[in-house]
C-alpha cells in the first residue's frame, strides 16, 4: 500500500488554530489596509508620529500598573504621582509646555484616582496575560487588572479618553469578553463581571454577561478568525516573502505617498506597503471615515486621506 493512502486530502486537513488578540480581530472588524499593513506587510510600513493622547494614556497605564506592584505601605497617591512622573511619555505633544500641563493633569488624575481604591485589597492579577482556545482559535491579551470579589472574578479596564463612556461600551466590547472567557478559563473561577473605569470623571461602567452572551462574543470572534485566516493565507499564496528592500511587480505601482527616501516618524528608512497583486489589495480594502485622521497608516492609504482631514498628533487631547 501507498504511503499516502488513506490519508485526508489537503483541503480536508484540519486548520491551525488562528492565534490573535481582540485588537487583531477589531482590526479587521475595522479596517482590512489597516490589518494588513499592521500584522502582514513585513517590514512593516512606516507609521505616522506619536499621538499624545495615547502617551497620556499609555503613562497612567503604567503608573497604576506600577503602584499594584508596589509594597503596601508604598500604595499612597504620592507613591502614584511620582511613578506617572517618572515614566511620563511625552512624544507627540506640540512643545514642552503642553507635555508639562498634561503631566500634571495625568498626575493629578492617578493620584485621586487610587485614593478611591483600598490599597490591601490586592489584585489576582495587573497587567496580566490569559488565554484561551477554542477549536478555531488561540486568543491571548492582557488584562489591565484581574479582580477577585466573592467567588468570581472581575475584568477590570482603563480608560483616560475624553469621551464618556456607556453601559453599551461594556456591554458589546469583544476584547472584555474574550478576557473573561480567558481568565475563567486559565484560573478555573467563573468570571462574568466586566468594568470600564474611566479616570477623567471617576465613573465606573459595569456590564454583568451570561454565560451565553460571554459565547456570543466568542462564536463573533471565531467568525472574524476564520475570515482573517484565509485572507492571510492568500495573502502569503501571493506575496513573496520581503528581501532587503521593495520593488512592485512590471507595471505596478508602490502605494506609497511619501517618496522612499524620507525617513519615518522614529528616524528609521521610510518603508512604504508591499507591492500586491490587484486582488489582494481589493481583499484588503480600506474602510474610508472619520476614524481614518487617526490612523497611524494614513499616509499609505489615499483613500482615507480623501474623507477624513489630518490631524495634528496632539489633536486627541481634551484641551
Amino acid at each position: 500500500m501507498s504511503s499516502v493512502q488513506g490519508q485526508l486530502p489537503l483541503e480536508d486537513m484540519p486548520r491551525r488554530l488562528y492565534s490573535c488578540t481582540p485588537s487583531r480581530l477589531n482590526a479587521w472588524l475595522d479596517c482590512r489596509r489597516r490589518y494588513r499593513f499592521s500584522y502582514l506587510d513585513r517590514p512593516q510600513p512606516s507609521k505616522g508620529p506619536a499621538w499624545a493622547h495615547n502617551s497620556v494614556g499609555a503613562s497612567v497605564h503604567n503608573a497604576l500598573a506600577g503602584w499594584w506592584r508596589e509594597p503596601y505601605e508604598r500604595r499612597t497617591p504620592l507613591t502614584a504621582a511620582v511613578l506617572l512622573t517618572n515614566g511620563w511619555i511625552a512624544e507627540g505633544f506640540r512643545d514642552t509646555e503642553q507635555s508639562g500641563r498634561w503631566l500634571a493633569r495625568a498626575r493629578d488624575l492617578v493620584s485621586g484616582y487610587v485614593a478611591t481604591l483600598d490599597p490591601a485589597d490586592e489584585p489576582v492579577g495587573v497587567e496580566r496575560t490569559v488565554a484561551t482556545r477554542t477549536k478555531v482559535i488561540a486568543l491571548s491579551g492582557r488584562i489591565d487588572r484581574l479582580d477577585r470579589r466573592g467567588d468570581e472574578l472581575v475584568v477590570v479596564d482603563y480608560k483616560t479618553g475624553r469621551r464618556p463612556l456607556t453601559q453599551d461600551d461594556a456591554r458589546g466590547s469583544l476584547a472584555l469578553a474574550a478576557y473573561a472567557v480567558a481568565a475563567s478559563s486559565m484560573l478555573r473561577t467563573p468570571c462574568h463581571e466586566v468594568e470600564l473605569h474611566h479616570l477623567p470623571t471617576g465613573e465606573i461602567v459595569q456590564w454583568r454577561h451570561t454565560d451565553e452572551s460571554l459565547a456570543r462574543h466568542l462564536r463573533r470572534a471565531e467568525e472574524l478568525a476564520s475570515e482573517a485566516a484565509e485572507a492571510d493565507e492568500r495573502y502569503r499564496a501571493a506575496v513573496a516573502a520581503p528581501a532587503k528592500g521593495r520593488t512592485a511587480p512590471r507595471g505596478q505601482a508602490s502605494r506609497t505617498s511619501v517618496p522612499s527616501s524620507s525617513a519615518g516618524a522614529s528616524g528609521r528608512p521610510f518603508v512604504g506597503p508591499a507591492a500586491v497583486p490587484p486582488e489582494i489589495d481589493e481583499l484588503f480594502a480600506p474602510s474610508p471615515g472619520p476614524i481614518c485622521s487617526w490612523c497611524d497608516f494614513r499616509r499609505h492609504c489615499p483613500e482615507g486621506q480623501a474623507v477624513a482631514p489630518d490631524r495634528d498628533p496632539w489633536d486627541g487631547l481634551a484641551e
